[in-house]
């Protein structure tokens, strides 16, 4: 079986604990860690400072310089199509995939991105097909061994991110409770450290349970494997990767295997942490919306699209010579080839598809059987997508229906001696009004003069029953609601937030 290198970030492949000790995959984010103490980075040193948009206070992933926000009107109209689209999401799958597809190219509103990867996923239907499971995981003790490990971990993952900051801080606790809960889950795989990051950008966009889902949908269905013992997976999607860098960008290819650098070398952390670790942090957010609806192939197409920028011409080849030089321009990708709008760009352009992985996943498959063996790990086929995956695991209907964030008592809910909802109540008083403005209008017409007097005359509502706007009115001036600028619906969850 392949070695790997020690100094790449991975220990050998070989190792049953491998997955406990990645190195590179631990150290703090950005090159500015390296000389800030450890109580500066997860204490108050840096509480002072304001974070970006994004919740990081520094690093190399805070967003220093100003960058250019979508419009607040398109926005709003993007947050409206998606809300169409969540409320009906399998037709939506199973008719208009390609228009599901083209709005997570153009990115996923913030305010909705966290449920709209849950659902890409699948991570939603397995969360209520599964009802309890995480809370029961939750509560259980663990491996002591791999909450060891954990544990270790926690202040490594985006430790200038507000919600990480703070050792013993909500999002670590939650960062602990979905690792941990993934080690009782599959406890044959356990826990790798790749996984930390991954979990963690969950937890920035949802609940833990949530997060807990999401994390089981990506190490089963998108990247099945990459976090078993043995690294076998990840070492073959090295391979699959070098050869298509062959026909992406010959020029590239040539270079690497003259000075002998194997994609395990330089891909390993890009892969196995989606590169959540290494592009600034909106072009994480829009690879990451890509990814959940496209599956690995974006993947793929990232670490191709970097490759060839880097490596992809004589001129740019001048600067690195030698094997050393190579890698440390694969450890610092210059800043304007992780730009958000360009990166995208490439990423939509380069001609890689599901087939053209599948088709070299074969043949590197069969040739590592050849010089390797059986492979140590079988995990299930990969999904290419949200669409594979809801095809393969159809969902029933009221595995889709969204649950209310936030859920608004109603001062309008009043109790009674016959409890009825809202919509009841309504379609009763309508019904009593209408009666009494009948016989009303029979008793009126008698006569003629008598009929047009009362045709003319507005029809007088029993006093019992106040108006609509009476009755919103007064319980408005009695409620906390009344100085809101908001709109809330008297029965209504709001399932927006």
């Amino acid at each position: 079986m392949l070695k790997l290198q020690q100094g790449n970030g991975l220990p050998s492949a070989d190792s049953k604990s491998s997955k406990a000790t990645a190195e590179s995959l631990t150290e703090p984010e950005g090159p500015s860690l390296g000389s800030t103490s450890d109580s500066e980075v997860n204490g108050s040193a840096i509480s002072e400072r304001q974070a970006d948009k994004y919740g990081f206070i520094g690093g190399a992933q805070c967003q220093n310089q100003a960058t250019e926000d979508i419009p607040l009107e398109v926005l709003r109209q993007r947050e409206a199509k998606w809300l169409e689209m969540l409320n009906s999401w399998d037709r939506w799958m199973a008719k208009k995939h390609k228009k599901v597809k083209f709005r997570c190219q153009k990115g996923i509103p913030p305010s909705l991105r966290g449920r709209a990867w849950l659902y890409l996923c699948g991570g939603k239907v397995k969360k209520e097909q599964n009802q309890g499971r995480f809370q029961d995981l939750d509560q259980q003790f663990g491996d002591p061994h791999w909450v060891d490990v954990i544990e270790k971990d926690l202040h490594r993952q985006f430790p200038f991110h507000e919600m990480f900051m703070a050792r013993g801080g909500h999002g670590q606790q939650d960062l602990f409770r979905v690792l941990k809960a993934y080690t009782l889950h599959r406890p044959e795989e356990g826990y790798c450290q790749a996984q930390a990051p991954i979990a963690a950008v969950l937890l920035m966009h949802m609940p833990a349970e949530d997060a807990f889902w999401g994390l089981v949908q990506i190490c089963e269905k998108y990247l099945p494997g990459y976090y078993s013992a043995g690294l076998e997976a990840i070492q073959l999607d090295g391979e699959i990767l070098f050869a298509l860098l062959r026909r992406v960008s010959p020029v590239a290819h040539r270079h690497l295997k003259k000075h002998k650098i194997d994609p395990i070398l330089y891909m390993t952390e890009w892969f196995m942490c989606a590169f959540s670790r290494t592009l600034p942090w909106a072009s994480v957010l829009r690879v990451w919306d890509m990814f959940f609806c496209e599956g690995v192939k974006i993947i793929f197409r990232v670490g191709l699209v970097l490759l060839k920028c880097m490596l992809g011409s004589h001129e740019k080849l001048k600067a690195c010579q030698g094997q050393y030089e190579t890698m440390e321009l694969l450890r610092a990708v210059e800043p304007r080839y992780m730009q958000e709008s360009f990166l995208v760009q490439q990423v939509l352009e380069l001609p890689v598809s599901e087939r053209d992985i599948e088709k070299e996943h074969s043949v590197q498959l069969r040739r590592w059987k050849e010089n390797h063996g059986k492979l140590d790990c079988t995990s299930p086929p990969r999904m290419h997508g949200a669409r594979a995956i809801l095809v393969a695991e159809p969902p029933k209907r009221q595995d889709l229906r969204q649950n209310p964030t936030i859920i608004v008592d109603s001062p309008l809910a009043t109790k009674s001696e016959t409890p009825t909802t809202e919509d009841e109540e309504d379609v009763q008083k309508k019904k009593t009004t209408e009666d009494k403005q009948k016989k009303q209008k029979k008793k009126t017409k008698s006569g003629e003069e008598a009929s047009k007097k009362d045709f003319l005359a507005p029809v007088e509502v029993p006093e019992q029953i106040p108006s609509q706007e009476q009755m919103d009115g007064s319980l408005l001036k009695n409620s906390t609601l009344h100085s809101s600028t908001q709109s809330l619906s008297s029965a209504e969850h709001d399932t927006y937030l």
